[in-house]
């Protein structure tokens, strides 16, 4: 795997109330840092998508506290704060027949990106470099 290809960490939470402090709780007792996140839901769970300091150690940390955590590969596309930056990338993924299955946004002083989960991960990292858009790397987070 390349340092293009990012990944994530899915933990599934509970839709009641105190169910994502919980998880919040694990993070915290397990010192794990989060740098970027997504909650999103439906009506039975939700699932926070979150970036973190060395994920596979942190898988390791949440698992053994009880939570449900999944690995995601993700990629991540630097996106200026101007109009026509995220189609950019949408078009070039468009055009190389990538589907983009969901995204979230981050600001840091670094600049803007857009976390994105795609069907094909090398594929894109590939037709977006040709496309000359810069790919934020997980070093780089």
């Amino acid at each position: 795997m390349t340092d293009e290809i990012i990944t994530q960490l899915s933990i599934f939470v509970n839709n009641e109330p105190g169910r994502l402090a919980a998880v919040a709780g694990i993070f915290k007792d397990c010192k794990i840092n989060m740098k970027a996140c997504n909650l999103a839901e439906s009506t039975e769970f939700g699932i926070l998508r979150a970036i973190v300091d060395d994920p596979e150690e942190s898988y390791e940390k949440i698992r053994a506290k009880g939570a449900i955590v999944r690995k995601t590969e993700i990629i991540g596309v630097a996106i200026g704060n101007a109009p026509g930056s995220l189609f950019e990338a949408a078009d070039v993924l468009g055009k190389a027949n990538i589907n983009i299955e969901y995204g979230y946004a981050y600001s840091a002083k670094g600049g803007e990106g857009l976390f994105i989960r795609v069907d094909d991960p090398q594929k894109a990292v590939t037709a977006l470099k040709a496309a000359g858009i810069k790919l934020i790397k997980g070093s780089e987070i």
